[in-house]
């Protein structure tokens, strides 16, 4: 089962490095991890994907509220939320036939060509995780030269500010 955990940190110098190496070295494979600046600017938001049944997510849950720079851990998986990944993908695309084609599935998939060179072109997706990996299926046969995504995102739907997520009685004190 994959797990959706938002964890609220300190903005400070060594968390991602902290938190990622203790969950690795307790055996636990982050499938997904992005990490950024919230609202405010002390404070930073790590949205890990982990996939494991309830009793993998409860240790990866209990091994974050031990760390000190750890605020609140939240399990978004278990709310309704919006997630995304953002992914550029650089494809053989040689002026012509092929080129028209891929610019017809951009389109499709509401995706946006940000570089044109003479044998390739730079396309930016953005979506949910099956959007993406459908969108590489469907360029692997022109070719793809490479490949770079985010982590995923992700945020509960309700509205509730950081200030309320982190003070709801529902999310895990840190």
């Amino acid at each position: 089962m994959r797990h959706v955990l938002s964890a609220v940190v300190q903005n400070v110098p060594g968390v991602l490095a902290h938190i990622s190496g203790m969950l690795a070295s307790r055996g636990y494979n982050i499938d997904s991890l992005a990490v950024g600046e919230t609202e405010d600017p002390h404070l930073s938001r790590m949205t890990f994907v982990v996939v494991g049944d309830d009793h993998v997510l409860e240790q990866v849950r209990k091994q974050l509220e031990k760390i000190v720079t750890v605020v609140r851990v939240l399990d978004v998986s278990s709310s309704d939320f919006v997630e995304r990944d953002l992914m550029l993908i650089k494809v053989a695309a040689e002026p012509g036939g092929s080129r028209s084609e891929i610019n017809e599935l951009v389109d499709i998939f509401r995706g946006r060509i940000v570089d044109v060179g003479r044998s390739e072109i730079i396309i930016e997706i953005s979506g949910t995780e099956n959007k993406i990996v459908a969108f590489i299926d469907l360029m692997r046969p022109y070719g793809i030269r490479e490949l770079v995504r985010t982590g995923r995102i992700a945020m509960v739907r309700s509205g509730m500010s950081l200030e309320e997520q982190v003070n709801d009685p529902h999310a895990v004190e840190a």
